[in-house]
Protein backbone atom coordinates (compact mmCIF):
# COMPACT_ATOMS: atom_id res chain seq x y z
CA UNK A 1 0.00 0.00 0.00
CA UNK A 2 1.23 3.30 -0.82
CA UNK A 3 0.30 6.87 0.56
CA UNK A 4 -1.21 8.25 -1.65
CA UNK A 5 -4.07 10.68 -0.82
CA UNK A 6 -7.51 8.18 -0.96
CA UNK A 7 -10.48 9.61 -2.66
CA UNK A 8 -13.42 9.34 -0.82
CA UNK A 9 -16.09 8.51 -3.65
CA UNK A 10 -18.95 9.37 -1.34
CA UNK A 11 -18.20 11.01 1.99
CA UNK A 12 -21.62 9.68 4.18
CA UNK A 13 -22.81 11.90 6.86
CA UNK A 14 -22.33 8.93 8.98
CA UNK A 15 -18.82 8.29 8.82
CA UNK A 16 -17.56 6.55 11.46
CA UNK A 17 -14.46 8.54 12.42
CA UNK A 18 -11.73 8.34 15.69
CA UNK A 19 -10.66 11.16 17.43
CA UNK A 20 -7.28 10.81 19.53
CA UNK A 21 -6.06 12.57 22.32
CA UNK A 22 -4.10 12.55 25.61
CA UNK A 23 -4.21 13.03 29.00
CA UNK A 24 -2.66 15.43 31.33
CA UNK A 25 1.12 15.24 33.08
CA UNK A 26 3.81 16.41 34.36
CA UNK A 27 6.22 17.53 31.81
CA UNK A 28 10.13 16.92 31.78
CA UNK A 29 8.87 13.71 34.18
CA UNK A 30 9.27 10.12 33.32
CA UNK A 31 6.21 7.71 33.23
CA UNK A 32 3.56 7.72 31.04
CA UNK A 33 0.50 9.37 30.18
CA UNK A 34 -3.29 7.71 28.77
CA UNK A 35 -4.52 8.14 25.27
CA UNK A 36 -7.47 8.21 24.93
CA UNK A 37 -9.78 7.63 21.48
CA UNK A 38 -13.62 7.74 20.57
CA UNK A 39 -15.50 6.34 17.92
CA UNK A 40 -18.23 9.18 16.66
CA UNK A 41 -20.27 8.33 13.83
CA UNK A 42 -20.36 11.33 12.19
CA UNK A 43 -20.28 14.54 14.16
CA UNK A 44 -23.33 13.16 16.11
CA UNK A 45 -22.73 9.68 17.54
CA UNK A 46 -20.67 8.75 20.02
CA UNK A 47 -20.34 5.08 19.40
CA UNK A 48 -17.36 3.90 21.41
CA UNK A 49 -14.16 4.36 23.54
CA UNK A 50 -10.78 2.89 23.79
CA UNK A 51 -7.39 3.55 25.59
CA UNK A 52 -3.60 3.14 25.27
CA UNK A 53 -0.73 4.56 27.15
CA UNK A 54 2.38 6.29 25.95
CA UNK A 55 5.57 7.27 27.17
CA UNK A 56 6.33 10.69 28.42
CA UNK A 57 8.68 12.70 26.03
CA UNK A 58 8.97 8.87 24.43
CA UNK A 59 9.65 7.15 20.65
CA UNK A 60 6.50 4.56 20.83
CA UNK A 61 3.38 6.55 20.09
CA UNK A 62 3.23 5.30 16.61
CA UNK A 63 3.16 2.14 17.88
CA UNK A 64 1.33 2.51 20.68
CA UNK A 65 -1.87 3.63 17.91
CA UNK A 66 -1.36 1.26 15.85
CA UNK A 67 -2.31 -1.56 17.91
CA UNK A 68 -5.14 0.65 19.75
CA UNK A 69 -6.59 0.76 16.84
CA UNK A 70 -5.93 -2.57 15.40
CA UNK A 71 -6.65 -4.30 18.47
CA UNK A 72 -10.27 -2.38 18.26
CA UNK A 73 -13.44 -4.20 17.86
CA UNK A 74 -14.65 -0.72 16.06
CA UNK A 75 -11.39 -1.29 13.14
CA UNK A 76 -13.24 -2.33 10.68
CA UNK A 77 -15.74 0.35 10.59
CA UNK A 78 -13.69 3.14 11.07
CA UNK A 79 -13.10 5.26 7.92
CA UNK A 80 -10.65 8.12 9.18
CA UNK A 81 -8.36 8.90 12.44
CA UNK A 82 -8.48 11.92 13.63
CA UNK A 83 -5.38 13.50 16.20
CA UNK A 84 -4.96 16.41 18.08
CA UNK A 85 -1.56 16.91 16.22
CA UNK A 86 1.21 15.03 15.77
CA UNK A 87 2.63 14.75 19.30
CA UNK A 88 1.29 13.41 22.39
CA UNK A 89 2.64 12.99 25.88
CA UNK A 90 5.10 16.19 24.57
CA UNK A 91 6.91 15.52 22.26
CA UNK A 92 6.23 11.59 21.65
CA UNK A 93 5.69 12.29 17.95
CA UNK A 94 3.82 10.33 15.93
CA UNK A 95 4.32 9.53 12.24
CA UNK A 96 1.20 9.99 10.50
CA UNK A 97 2.69 8.33 7.20
CA UNK A 98 3.46 5.13 9.56
CA UNK A 99 0.20 5.04 11.28
CA UNK A 100 -1.43 5.36 7.64
CA UNK A 101 0.34 2.59 6.19
CA UNK A 102 -0.38 0.68 9.63
CA UNK A 103 -4.02 0.69 9.84
CA UNK A 104 -4.86 1.57 6.06
CA UNK A 105 -6.76 4.45 7.23
CA UNK A 106 -6.34 7.97 6.53
CA UNK A 107 -5.26 10.68 8.68
CA UNK A 108 -6.10 14.18 9.66
CA UNK A 109 -3.65 15.74 12.42
CA UNK A 110 -5.56 18.81 12.56
CA UNK A 111 -4.67 22.05 15.94
CA UNK A 112 -5.96 25.37 16.53
CA UNK A 113 -2.82 27.10 16.99
CA UNK A 114 0.06 26.86 13.61
CA UNK A 115 2.81 24.89 14.77
CA UNK A 116 6.18 26.81 15.65
CA UNK A 117 8.49 24.74 13.45
CA UNK A 118 11.46 26.77 14.80
CA UNK A 119 10.74 26.08 18.47
CA UNK A 120 9.77 22.34 18.22
CA UNK A 121 12.78 22.20 16.37
CA UNK A 122 14.79 23.64 19.17
CA UNK A 123 13.23 21.75 21.98
CA UNK A 124 13.59 18.40 20.36
CA UNK A 125 17.65 19.58 20.98
CA UNK A 126 17.17 18.27 24.49
CA UNK A 127 16.24 15.07 23.66
CA UNK A 128 17.24 11.36 22.89
CA UNK A 129 17.26 10.85 19.02
CA UNK A 130 16.61 14.17 18.03
CA UNK A 131 17.20 14.00 14.23
CA UNK A 132 15.07 11.22 14.20
CA UNK A 133 12.07 12.93 15.88
CA UNK A 134 12.67 15.89 13.87
CA UNK A 135 12.25 13.93 10.93
CA UNK A 136 9.17 12.72 12.17
CA UNK A 137 7.98 16.24 11.95
CA UNK A 138 9.18 17.00 8.30
CA UNK A 139 7.23 13.50 7.17
CA UNK A 140 4.45 15.11 8.26
CA UNK A 141 4.58 16.88 5.05
CA UNK A 142 2.76 20.59 4.27
CA UNK A 143 0.53 22.28 7.31
CA UNK A 144 -2.52 23.78 5.52
CA UNK A 145 -4.09 26.31 7.11
CA UNK A 146 -7.88 26.55 6.38
CA UNK A 147 -11.04 28.19 7.78
CA UNK A 148 -13.69 26.85 9.73
CA UNK A 149 -16.68 28.80 10.77
CA UNK A 150 -14.38 31.85 10.71
CA UNK A 151 -11.72 30.23 12.70
CA UNK A 152 -8.30 29.39 11.66
CA UNK A 153 -7.05 25.75 11.42
CA UNK A 154 -4.07 24.19 10.80
CA UNK A 155 -3.78 20.48 9.49
CA UNK A 156 -1.26 17.70 8.12
CA UNK A 157 -2.98 14.72 6.55
CA UNK A 158 -2.01 11.24 5.00
CA UNK A 159 -3.45 9.27 2.56
CA UNK A 160 -6.81 11.66 1.92
CA UNK A 161 -6.69 14.41 -0.02
CA UNK A 162 -7.06 18.14 1.17
CA UNK A 163 -10.58 18.08 -0.52
CA UNK A 164 -11.73 15.69 1.39
CA UNK A 165 -10.38 16.50 4.67
CA UNK A 166 -12.01 19.90 4.76
CA UNK A 167 -15.64 18.01 3.86
CA UNK A 168 -15.15 15.68 7.34
CA UNK A 169 -13.76 18.78 9.36
CA UNK A 170 -16.86 20.65 8.09
CA UNK A 171 -18.94 17.24 8.90
CA UNK A 172 -18.09 16.82 11.92
CA UNK A 173 -17.73 19.80 13.64
CA UNK A 174 -21.15 20.17 14.56
CA UNK A 175 -21.08 21.89 17.91
CA UNK A 176 -18.20 24.53 17.37
CA UNK A 177 -15.31 25.10 14.88
CA UNK A 178 -13.48 21.70 16.23
CA UNK A 179 -14.46 18.16 15.20
CA UNK A 180 -16.64 16.53 17.96
CA UNK A 181 -14.47 13.42 17.71
CA UNK A 182 -11.42 16.02 18.72
CA UNK A 183 -13.32 17.70 20.85
CA UNK A 184 -15.04 14.60 23.11
CA UNK A 185 -11.28 13.02 23.12
CA UNK A 186 -9.92 15.95 24.71
CA UNK A 187 -12.51 15.86 26.97
CA UNK A 188 -12.34 12.40 28.11
CA UNK A 189 -8.80 12.39 28.35
CA UNK A 190 -8.21 15.34 30.39
CA UNK A 191 -11.01 14.35 33.19
CA UNK A 192 -9.77 10.63 33.06
CA UNK A 193 -6.29 11.45 33.74
CA UNK A 194 -7.57 13.86 36.93
CA UNK A 195 -9.15 10.56 38.63
CA UNK A 196 -6.60 9.26 41.58
CA UNK A 197 -5.52 5.65 41.25
CA UNK A 198 -6.66 5.65 37.49
CA UNK A 199 -7.14 1.52 36.79
CA UNK A 200 -6.86 1.47 32.75
CA UNK A 201 -8.20 -2.02 33.34
CA UNK A 202 -11.21 -0.88 34.33
CA UNK A 203 -11.70 1.35 31.35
Amino acid sequence: MTTNSRLFRVIKPEIRILGIDDGKFMPHTNGTVIVVGVVFRGGLWLEGVMHTTVDIDGSNATEQLAKMISNSPHCRQLRLVMLNGITLGGFNLVNIKVLHLATSLPILALTRDKPNLDAIRSALTHLPKSDERWGIVEAAGEIYEITHKGVHLYMETAGISLEDAKKIVELASTRSSFPEPLRVAHLVASGVSNIDEFNLDKV
